[in-house]
């Protein structure tokens, strides 16, 4: 039977037919590939019928090729729970009040089987079902301002959730907590570092690495700490709290202004450049690592500026950049350009033209370095200096994505390019600092022997 199966043409339906096993059955299913074991989950009705959606035991899906399949056997039956459980959130006095904005991450979750989406749990019943350790830390509302995967976040999402959390603060919201998709988050960041100044309370973002239904998910531990911090910490700055090493031995906060993400799926992806984190977070202690930071204060003064001018680009530089591509971004009448450049911040010289032209036409031009750690040091070659003869103006240790936020931010304010300059150059939540620290750079090599020695001593 198992080579007149190979090769086989029919669709998903049928080979479970063929085999008789059913969705939801554990299997174990040998295929041309080698043998998979997991659970058998309903076709998604958005794809194709030539595929069987495998959960593998370490909670991975997969799908597997129904053309590959050689043998297949089922042995059990597990049923996914379609809805997560909703009880109703225990308030206290004695409790801070702290508000959570989504703005469509996957903080806390489930999977949709019919249509193979993760679907946010998020009212304040659903997040209690799901991650019940949250009546302990704070009284929790819930308010979903968007359903957008994190790259279509932007200016006008910025201004909105700016707008609304200063608004809760004058009402007298004890924290802000703000469940955001991971791959944009220190853009939002930097928005509202900017956007939003001299808080009395902490603001949090926080997101998940891994959706709720895989065992290694760390939404649940992210909320957890996020909440902690929003209602006991404090440092009343927008912050980033995510998972610190890639165990879940603590969180870190982040300034809006000096975090990025840094690794594609490793939980500890956030990292502080620059400069260190601001603090620890458990589930029972927030440790500052930091002095210098905004102090919780229990006034309701907040100071919202919710601009943005959407025609401001970043540009990555490249050996054989032509300047058309300055150009372009001025013909079609951009206000202000970020350059992140190599070294010291430097372009070749076949775009000076383009930067002369960019100059003449009134376009702010800021430089910023592609190393990411590092100052801006165009007075040491002739390049740096040639530039900012054409008005290119150096960006300090701002990292080229709060580079265009601020930009962004500055060029709403006003078309006075001097202005523009003194709001770029004026540190704003630590946005551009004095010096790094010695700690603040640090990349470690693998396979280097006093990495490897460190690495077996504390993460054994």
């Amino acid at each position: 039977m198992s080579d007149m199966f190979k090769g086989y043409k029919g669709t998903a339906l049928e080979a479970l037919k063929k085999f008789k096993v059913e969705v939801w059955n554990k299997a174990i299913i040998n295929t041309t590939r080698g043998e998979f074991k997991g659970i058998i989950l309903p076709r998604s009705e958005n794809d194709d019928d030539k595929h069987l959606v495998l959960k593998l035991d370490n909670g991975y899906n997969i799908g597997i090729a129904i053309d590959t399949i050689i043998d297949m056997k089922g042995y059990g039956y597990k049923k996914a729970k379609y809805k997560i459980p909703e009880k109703e959130f225990p308030t206290s006095p004695e409790k801070h009040n702290i508000k959570l904005f989504g703005t469509g991450g996957t903080i806390a979750s489930r999977l949709d089987y019919r249509t193979g989406a993760v679907i946010p749990a998020f009212s304040p019943g659903e997040l209690y079902g799901a991650v019940p350790e949250l009546a302990d830390i704070c009284n929790l509302t819930t308010e979903k301002l968007f359903a957008e995967f994190s790259e279509n976040m932007g200016p006008k999402q910025y201004i909105i959730l700016a707008e609304a959390i200063g608004k809760e603060i004058e009402k007298g919201v004890d924290g802000i907590v703000i469940g955001h998709g991971t791959d944009t988050m220190h853009h939002t960041a930097a928005a509202l570092s900017y956007m939003i100044q001299n808080s009395p309370v902490p603001i949090v973002m926080v997101g998940s690495q891994r959706s709720s239904d895989r065992p290694s998910s760390d939404a649940a531990l992210n909320l957890i700490h996020a909440t902690t911090a929003a209602a006991k910490s404090d440092i009343a700055e927008v912050m980033v709290c995510m998972f610190g090493p890639t165990s879940d031995e603590y969180a870190l906060l982040h300034r809006g202004t000096r975090v990025r993400k840094m690794h594609s799926s490793y939980r500890s992806t956030f990292r502080t450049i620059g400069d260190i984190p601001l603090a620890t977070v458990t589930k029972d202690e927030i440790k500052p690592l930091k002095k210098d930071y905004n102090r919780r204060r229990n006034d309701r003064k907040v100071d919202i500026c919710a601009r943005f001018e959407e025609r401001v680009a970043m540009i990555y530089y490249y050996p054989n950049m032509h300047p058309d591509m300055i150009d372009s971004l001025v013909d079609n009448g951009y206000k202000g350009i970020v350059i992140a450049g190599t070294g010291l911040g430097h372009v070749n010289k076949p775009l000076y033209p383009a930067l002369e032209r960019a100059q003449k036409a009134g376009v702010a031009v800021y430089m910023t370095v592609q190393t990411l750690w590092g100052f801006v040091h165009m007075f040491v070659y002739e390049t740096g200096r040639d530039m900012m003869s054409k008005g290119v103006v150096p960006a300090e240790n701002m990292l080229p994505e709060v580079a265009y936020i601020k930009l962004g931010w500055a060029l709403a304010q006003t078309n006075d390019l001097e202005k523009v300059k003194e709001i770029m150059l004026t540190p704003i939540c630590g946005d551009i600092t004095e010096g790094e620290p010695y700690n603040g750079y640090l990349v470690y090599q693998g396979g280097i022997p006093e990495v490897e020695e460190f690495i077996k001593k504390y993460h054994k």
